[in-house]
């Protein structure tokens, strides 16, 4: 169990080397840049996690939590604040996480996010892993307008070993959902999940798509517990932020899934998510493999963007 946990923690570090290149290396550079903790630190770190695609209203809220933490416990040495930074940024994201109770069953969990975001490939890791767990899962290939979504989600089923849902390309995606549903109650099945489509440039339509699709789910499963992810890209940044607000308008988003963390230097984006937006990151992908689709926990997180190696602490927290 040791090894397990300790292999979570080396699995997010790795998957956070470019982030922690990025983070890391401009606030170790305000540090080194300063004998005395004063106002000035707080104003360079401010401008390093802004620069580190943290955010501007993220940045602003970290330092002015630094700087009352550091009055609080008059702190003086950098490296005492080096680590209460660390502190702060644990908490700011455990904050905005939920509880890591596991999933009740039966659930349905939609899954929404623009193309191009790794959606469908999260879809697949989810089925897998919740295989790997015990859980039998259905998959509802609700995205009917592209026929590359519906024949790679095929792949991801196959390789799961469960059983997917589908229809022809144009097909109505409530249809779909209905017959996703059918299935999953026929074979008692533990989770559904369903993919849809990301045409966020037709706000209105999407909304409806979703408002449809909901209420299909409502009426043929309404005693199951309900989930909607949204999937964004790491990569973007920023824009990833944006993406969410639009979404948030048109759905009542219960969780995030953080994708292509391992490819970037922008992880700071977490930070953005969490302090801005308040909705929990539940998984981030760190990796091509299945598993490396991880629950996400806050301070190990926290430990990745700052820090290359696993202290004894990180190896007693529970990895779910």
């Amino acid at each position: 169990m040791e090894k397990e946990k300790k292999g979570f923690f080396k699995k997010i570090m790795g998957g956070l080397t470019k982030t922690r290149e990025n983070i890391a290396q401009s606030v170790e550079n305000v540090f080194k840049s300063f004998r005395k903790v004063d106002e000035e630190l707080f104003e360079e770190l401010e401008e390093a996690l802004i620069l580190a695609d943290c955010g501007a209203m993220a940045s602003l809220d970290i330092v002015e939590r630094l700087r009352q933490k550091v009055k609080k416990e008059r702190l003086q040495d950098a490296h005492e604040v080096k680590g209460a930074l660390v502190e702060i940024i644990a908490e700011i994201m455990d904050e905005a996480a939920s509880e890591t109770e596991e999933m009740p069953v039966p659930a349905v969990i939609l899954v929404i996010g623009v193309n191009g975001v790794g959606k469908t490939t999260s879809i697949g890791k989810l089925a897998t892993n919740f295989g790997a767990e015990g859980k039998s899962v259905v998959l509802a290939a609700a995205d009917t307008f592209r026929a590359a979504a519906i024949d790679q989600l095929e792949v991801w089923a196959s390789r799961a070993n469960c059983p997917i849902i589908k229809h022809q390309e144009n097909s109505d995606p409530a249809a779909v959902v209905f017959d996703g549903c059918a299935s999953a109650k026929a074979r008692n099945a533990d989770v559904l999940i369903v993919d849809t489509a990301g045409r966020l440039h037709n706000k209105k339509n999407l909304m409806e798509e979703l408002k449809k699709i909901s209420r299909v789910v409502d009426r043929e499963m309404p005693n199951a517990h309900r989930e909607t992810f949204l999937v964004l890209d790491a990569t973007t940044g920023q824009n990833a932020l944006s993406q969410a607000k639009t979404f948030m308008e048109i759905a009542d988003i219960t969780g995030i899934i953080l994708t292509k963390l391992d490819g970037t230097a922008k992880g700071g984006i977490v930070l953005s998510i969490a302090s801005e937006l308040k909705i929990p990151v539940r998984y981030i992908g760190v990796g091509e493999q299945a598993e490396d689709l991880q629950v996400f926990d806050a301070k190990a997180f926290a430990r990745g963007m700052f820090f290359d190696e696993i202290s004894d602490d990180d190896a007693e927290t529970p990895c779910e």
